[in-house]
């Protein structure tokens, strides 16, 4: 309630610029979504939020213009669709019945659909690769596993997150991005 008097309270004037500074930190999920409604109203008014967050979900969807910060250096800037392609696009998250098929999928992949799509394999029977064609990248994939034989268990698009990009923008050890569809 605190938080929600100290935003309202800036408000009273109508303000031109409004800085928010981690204005959802320790709220319930109901509160985080009234705060991330009410940001929505004052950007639809036209007037200019600063907000600060550790909380890249929101800056995701709240920000038209984003700046990553780390150990207080800026290292990265421009739109959450700008700052995930830095980090790789969309990719196609496959997981294979059979684990023993991984090695010889990810060859027929990388053969199939040449080296722009940069096949991984994070584990035996997860591969994933670039789809910089998205749903028809998932397509051919799923083509290619039925010209080999190979059984597909699950399949989709993933697109990074701001977690993702903040971890391959800063020195701290990234973990590995989940290949969940």
């Amino acid at each position: 309630m605190r938080r929600r008097l100290d935003i309202a309270c800036g408000l009273v004037v109508e303000p031109s610029v409004v800085f928010l500074d981690e204005p959802t930190t320790g709220l319930d999920p109901r509160s985080r979504q009234e705060v991330w409604e009410l940001v929505e109203l004052l950007k639809n008014d036209g007037i200019t939020t600063l907000l600060t967050t550790q909380y890249l979900e929101e800056a995701d969807r709240l920000s038209d213009d984003i700046i990553v910060l780390d150990r207080g250096r800026v290292v990265a800037h421009g739109t959450a669709a700008d700052l995930k392609e830095r980090v790789g696009g969309v990719a196609c998250a496959v997981e294979l019945t059979e684990p023993g098929d991984t090695a010889r999928f990810a060859d027929a992949v990388s053969a199939g659909l040449g080296p722009g799509h940069r096949v991984a394999v994070a584990e035996p029977g997860r591969v994933s690769l670039a789809a910089p064609d998205g749903v028809d990248t998932m397509a051919e994939v799923i083509a290619l596993a039925r010209a080999t034989g190979i059984g597909l268990r699950d399949i989709g698009l993933r697109s990074p997150s701001l977690d993702d990009v903040f971890f391959a923008l800063t020195d701290d050890a990234a973990p590995a991005p989940s290949a969940a569809s």
